[in-house]
């Protein structure tokens, strides 16, 4: 991912071997989608899909071997035994749909912000985690980014003087 992912308490991810990669797949390939992917370079991208195949050409072809698909859910559906984990990057309205289809099968999710669009969404989604034991994330890469650690570092260090 662009970013460190984050693994909720209880939650196992199976184990990895140095030499083993992530089988993913990306939901949103066009746009946003292709920093996400990007970030998943040293992974497996098995599976991409948007439905804007012009908008996600240079992403489809760089990936020729991995399955294109317009509809998510036909992707997770006819993909999913081959996938460990997604990224979402689509239009906001369907950021929670997408990723809640995805932890229902047991798939890891990197999920651009907004998350959700209400506070029950937002609660699907946790409860869905927790029961799936999915290990999960909302992009905020500005937040993640070493620079703005750093930032962090030094405002606690005037704080602590």
């Amino acid at each position: 991912f662009s970013s460190v992912v984050a693994v909720p308490m209880g939650v196992r991810l199976r184990g990895f071997g140095a030499t083993e990669r992530l089988n993913m797949a990306a939901i949103g390939s066009g746009g946003k989608g292709q920093v996400e992917i990007d970030g998943c370079e040293s992974q497996n991208m098995v599976a991409l899909c948007d439905v804007d195949p012009g908008k996600a050409a240079h992403m489809f072809n760089r990936h020729a071997k991995a399955a294109k698909y317009a509809d998510f859910r036909q992707m997770l559906e006819k993909e999913g035994k081959n996938i460990d984990a997604v990224t979402v990057s689509t239009p906001d309205h369907t950021h929670a749909t997408a990723a809640a289809m995805a932890m229902r099968l047991g798939k890891h999710v990197y999920c651009q912000k907004p998350l959700t669009h209400s506070v029950l969404e937002a609660r699907v989604l946790t409860d869905l985690a927790r029961k799936h034991k999915v290990a999960t994330q909302m992009g905020n890469q500005g937040h993640s980014n070493p620079d703005s650690r750093r930032y962090v570092e030094l405002i606690l260090s005037l704080i602590h003087l």
